[in-house]
């Protein structure tokens, strides 16, 4: 017969897991034999990503903040052989694409830092969207065509750039980090993005959480992964159980709730019940996305091809101006006021034209007579057009 753990000692396991602990420290905690606990969590971990396979589809999200987080698989990257590297062992990174405002972890995908991985991590959340969201994510070069392969070009897209400088102190507590000297650059890629509320700070912060999560995760420990089919289930379960029973302090509610994939906060018990229960799902189907309705004043295209939103001023590039860079000194104090003259505009100014145009009143420039195309084998002279021009005398 079977020895089958009893629903006490699997809640106790579950929540030795979810908390972050290692293999070794859930056995010491729960009295449960550590190939147990490891069997337990693998199967956790498959139920996991098929209850998220069926509750993660269907997504409206307004934007999504995508990122990798770091980790390894039995041994760093620099001592694992081709081999070795094939099967996954070494460096693990895990992409992650976070919704906003709701902090629901829309996707993920454990792989290379390389353009398969963020192929197939795009792919993945384009299926489980239905409308058209606005993204940004850090310098990565491979999300530039992955976007643009999976979303289309017209996706409001920005890249969050931080570049860290040589002079920045560093100390013994940011020995494995950059100098934190550091200046932001954002750089439109498509769309017509807010750059001012572009950003990567959300999922930045997301990712420490999931490091108190996952023990595994965590850096200069030894509760690194041995598996790779380990690590995977060890990341599933627990971005799942963030998803449903995580409460995130400024929300009051589960980011499931937040985003309506769910209608109500899972207690563990019932999130282990879920998860054991889940039947094996694939992830959903692409669908076609609608387009956002952006903020503020806009009018809609017709054949669903997007919106002509109206920009501020502000929000406007102002054309390039030919006033000095540096602006003049400020007169002292006790200087008498200049006396403002009355001038004509100089015959040099070209007058500015602020008509507001209309797009849809454009039409073709009447174009000049072609000339004859010369016949066939003759031989064109590249100077032509320079022969017919007045020479400047030296």
């Amino acid at each position: 017969m079977a020895n089958v753990l009893s629903a006490e000692k699997r809640l106790a396991v579950l929540a030795a897991l979810v908390d972050g602990n290692s293999i070794r420290a859930a056995e010491r905690m729960t009295d449960v034999h550590r190939d147990t606990v490891m069997r337990f969590g693998v199967r956790l971990g498959e139920g996991a990503q098929h209850l998220h396979n069926a509750l993660a589809r269907d997504l409206t999200c307004p934007l999504i903040e995508c990122d990798e987080l770091w980790s390894y698989v039995r041994k760093k990257q620099a001592r694992v052989t081709d081999e070795e590297n094939t099967a996954g062992l070494g460096e693990a990174y895990t992409f992650v694409a976070l919704a906003m405002p709701s902090r629901f972890v829309i996707t993920w995908k454990v792989g290379k830092r390389d353009e398969l991985t963020t192929d197939a991590f795009l792919a993945d959340l384009r299926a489980r969207l239905i409308v058209m969201p606005a993204m940004t994510s850090d310098g990565f070069a491979p999300y530039v065509p992955a976007i643009g392969k999976h979303l289309g070009l017209g996706v409001d897209y920005v890249q969050v750039i931080k570049n860290y400088g040589a002079r920045g102190h560093r100390d013994d507590d940011h020995r494995y980090e950059p100098p934190r000297d550091l200046f932001i650059t954002k750089m439109v890629i498509s769309g017509a993005p807010n750059v001012g509320a572009a950003t990567t700070s959300h999922v930045e912060r997301h990712n420490g959480t999931m490091r108190h999560l996952i023990g595994r995760m965590r850096r200069l420990v030894y509760a690194f992964s041995k598996k790779p089919e380990h690590h995977r289930a060890a990341i599933s379960l627990a971005y799942t159980y963030y998803n449903l029973c995580w409460i995130p302090r400024d929300q009051g509610v589960t980011p499931a709730v937040t985003e309506g994939v769910v209608d109500h906060v899972y207690d563990l018990r019932e999130f282990m019940d879920a998860v054991l229960s889940a039947e094996p799902c694939v992830p959903p189907a692409r669908q076609p996305l609608a387009q956002r309705r952006p903020e503020g004043p806009a009018r809609e295209l017709p054949n669903g091809r997007g919106f002509l939103r109206l920009v501020s001023p502000g929000e406007a590039r102002s054309a390039p101006s030919s006033a000095p860079a540096v602006p003049p000194a400020a007169p002292p104090q006790d200087a008498p006021a200049p006396s403002i003259i009355p001038t004509a505009p100089s015959p040099m100014t070209a007058p500015v034209d602020d008509r507001q145009l209309d797009l849809f009143a454009w039409k073709p420039r009447a174009t000049s007579v072609a000339r004859p195309l010369p016949p066939v084998g003759t031989q064109l002279s590249l100077f032509d057009e320079l022969a017919s021009l007045p020479r400047k005398l030296s």
